[in-house]
This record gives C-alpha cells, sequence and structure tokens, in this order.
C-alpha cells in the first residue's frame, strides 16, 4: 500500500458535495491510509469497519489532542476549543473523562431527554407554521438551524430575550458556510458568549431551575462536583454536539430523502420506518466527515500498519459506514435497513452521550415535516446545492417549495 498522503480537496466544491466516490477509492485502497485533512493536517484514515471500531476501542489511541506530535493541531482550534481542552469531556481520557462522563450523566439522563419530546413538537409545529404562508423556505436557515438551538437554549435555561444573541454567537463560533469561518469573527463571539455563560452560571447558582444546567451545577459524585471551567466547557459541548450535528442530521435526512424518491414515499407510506431511518441518514450521509479524531500515545499497529506515536488518527466513520463487508450494498439509501451499527455516534466509553437527543429531534423534525408539507420538492437542481467544506458534513442551504401544508401535531 503506497503511503504517499493523499490530499482530500476540500476547495473542490464537487469533492464537498460528494466526496464518496475518493472515500471508496481510498477504501479499497487499503484499511489505512495517510492522508491531508482540513487545514492541511496529516492524518492515518482508518477506512474499514471492523478495524475503525476496534480503534474506537483502543485505549493507545488518545482523544487529548495534546498527545499529538504536530503543534499545529492546537494552534489551528479555535480559541474556545483551546480554553477548553483542560476541562473538556470531548478531549480527556480515563480517568478523567469517566469522572466527567459520570457527573454529567447523573443530570443528562434519559428521562430528561424523553421530557423534551412535547416541547419539540410544539417547536417544530411553530417554525412550520412560520414558513407555510410563503410556499417556499430555506430548511436550514428556517428550521434546522433555530430547532436544536432553541432546545438547547431552554435546556440551559437561557432566558428567551437573551436567545436571539445565544444562537448569533452559536453561529458564528461553529456554523461552516461553504467557506471556513473567519478565526476573528469566530473569537469575538466565543468571548462574549464566555462572558454571557460565567455570568450565566453564578445566576443558577443563586436561583437555580428546572433546567440542565441547575442540574449540572448540583450533580455530584462521592463529594465530587463540576468546577466552573468544567461547567463552561460542558455547555460548548453541547452546543458542539447538541446543535451543529442535530442541522446536518435535520437537513442531510430531509436531503437525501428528496434525492431518492423512492424512500420519500415509502417513508409517507411507513412512518413508523421513522428510526430505522434516522439510523440510515447517519449511516449514508452523516453529519461527521470523514470522522472521528484521536491521537497515537505510542506507535500502533492497525490493520497491519505501524501507525507512529504522535500520529492523528482519523477513524473514518463515512468512509468505514460504507464498508461493503459490513454494510450490503451500501451505497444505496435504504430506509428498511435493520442491521444498521454505524459509527456516526463513535463507540465505547466515548460513545455520543446527547445521540438520544439527536435521533429525537431528528425523528421529530423529519416526521413533522413530510407529515405537514405531503408535496414537498426542492426548489433547485439538487446539483446547486452547497455542502459544508470538512469536519462537518450538512447542506448550506435547502431551498425547498410546497403547495400544500397539514395541521400542528395534536
Amino acid at each position: 500500500m503506497s503511503q504517499q498522503p493523499v490530499l482530500l480537496p476540500y476547495g473542490d466544491p464537487a469533492f464537498v458535495a460528494d466526496p464518496f466516490p475518493l472515500y471508496r477509492r481510498l477504501r479499497e485502497d487499503g484499511p489505512v491510509r495517510r492522508a491531508v485533512i482540513a487545514g492541511g493536517l496529516d492524518a492515518w484514515l482508518v477506512t474499514r469497519y471492523e478495524d475503525g471500531l476496534a480503534a474506537l476501542f483502543d485505549p493507545r489511541l488518545s482523544s487529548d489532542v495534546r498527545d499529538a506530535s504536530d503543534p499545529r493541531l492546537i494552534e489551528q482550534l479555535p480559541e474556545f476549543e483551546r480554553d477548553s481542552m483542560m476541562s473538556n469531556m470531548l478531549r480527556s481520557d480515563p480517568p478523567d473523562h469517566t469522572r466527567l462522563r459520570r457527573l454529567v450523566s447523573k443530570a443528562f439522563t434519559a428521562r430528561r431527554v424523553a421530557e423534551l419530546r412535547p416541547r419539540i413538537q410544539e417547536i417544530t409545529d411553530r417554525l412550520l407554521d412560520a414558513v407555510v404562508p410563503a410556499g417556499r423556505a430555506d430548511l436550514v436557515a428556517d428550521f434546522a438551524l433555530p430547532l436544536p438551538v432553541t432546545v438547547i437554549s431552554e435546556l440551559l435555561g437561557v432566558p428567551v430575550d437573551d436567545r436571539h444573541d445565544f444562537q448569533r454567537w452559536t453561529d458564528a463560533m461553529l456554523m461552516r458556510g461553504e467557506r471556513m469561518p473567519d478565526p476573528a469573527v469566530v473569537n469575538e463571539a466565543w468571548q462574549r458568549m464566555h462572558a454571557y455563560v460565567t455570568k450565566h452560571l453564578e445566576t443558577k447558582r443563586a436561583q437555580p431551575g428546572d433546567d440542565l444546567l441547575s442540574a449540572l451545577i448540583s450533580a455530584h459524585d462521592d463529594e465530587q462536583r463540576l468546577n466552573d471551567d468544567e461547567l463552561i466547557a460542558m455547555t460548548f459541548l453541547l452546543l458542539v454536539a447538541g446543535y451543529v450535528t442535530t442541522v446536518n442530521l435535520i437537513g442531510g435526512g430531509i436531503a437525501a430523502l428528496l434525492a431518492h424518491p423512492d424512500q420519500l414515499a415509502l417513508l409517507r407510506d411507513r412512518p413508523e420506518l421513522l428510526p430505522d431511518a434516522i439510523e440510515e441518514f447517519l449511516r449514508y450521509d452523516g453529519p461527521v466527515s470523514p470522522g472521528i479524531a484521536r491521537f497515537a500515545r505510542e506507535d500502533v499497529e492497525i490493520a497491519g500498519v505501524t501507525v507512529p506515536r504522535g500520529a492523528t488518527v482519523l477513524v473514518a466513520s463515512a468512509i468505514a459506514d460504507r464498508d461493503p463487508a459490513r454494510f450490503p450494498d451500501p451505497d444505496r439509501l435504504d430506509i428498511t435497513r435493520r442491521d444498521n451499527g454505524h459509527l456516526a455516534f463513535g463507540h465505547g466509553i466515548r460513545y455520543c452521550l446527547g445521540a438520544p437527543l439527536a435521533r429525537l429531534e431528528g425523528q421529530i423534525a423529519i416526521g413533522t415535516v413530510l407529515r405537514r408539507l405531503p408535496d414537498l420538492a426542492l426548489a433547485v437542481p439538487p446539483a446547486e446545492l452547497r455542502w459544508r467544506p470538512g469536519g462537518l458534513r450538512g447542506p448550506v442551504r435547502l431551498p425547498v417549495t410546497f403547495t400544500s401544508f397539514g395541521a400542528p401535531a395534536a
């Protein structure tokens, strides 16, 4: 297998729109392949399912970017990610990760997520009510963006009057358009958000409410609690994991259905397939691409290839989730697919804590759109859709038209 790094051409709109032909060639070329990824960084892509699954469980592969030998990995991080590295559950390893996850799990429970269903449905219907009179909408800007940020705002107890600023800062920090964001704009938004969250924490300590942030403040285990830096880091982790990926799941899922009319018709006829459809959207064209970063603490052999200490290992879920050795006919969108153990949410001790919330929002959002907008259609040719480059994948805009609509949920 050649070890000449292959360039992932994020500057090429054709690749950004459809990276899967190149991904398929990389997988066929070998199970581990060096590549130049976003930012000009070097990484080792793990391209096949079984190897990727094993890598996610391998303790020699760290989540802590400080284990990387390339200093650019830290230098290129936005300021808010650099500031939170020491306290961020996503970038920590045991025992710190174990302690943080245990404390957060005490507050972010399955029951809390399940109780959000009526409110998510209400927000979904309100957003659709606002676009119905026009007969057209951008289902990213008008729907997929405001839905999860409203849910996260309410989870964190952000007052209604502050939510416009909260979403504006979040968008500036996290949402990529067709081009990579301006670091100065990102950092300014981070400073404003950090100041707001710090003050909001003080308010919640003095006046706790029935919200997730209050629960995180009070969560304890053997007298251990989350400190302020950890609470701030957790807030930003919720924004990254609970906002951006959900926007892309909703927008990408609807785009996938519009590109596959047979699957759209099937889901309209059989709405009970919606949970399976969500898993298929995550597998077929998930919100993270090409995958999940780890860093080699020592020389590690993966599928017969020695990856050197300090190297970035990218468990390429977007490539592995189309591995024909794991998924029959993997390049076909099939909402009836049942054995769908995709890697989009990771696996093992770092399996995405927010996965149940993302699934719930995706099911409600997409299911309601299909029910209320029965003649939904793209307003532009599919080739004109533009996709976010590098790391997080989803349509930048999703212009649609419709001439009929149904009533909100009873």
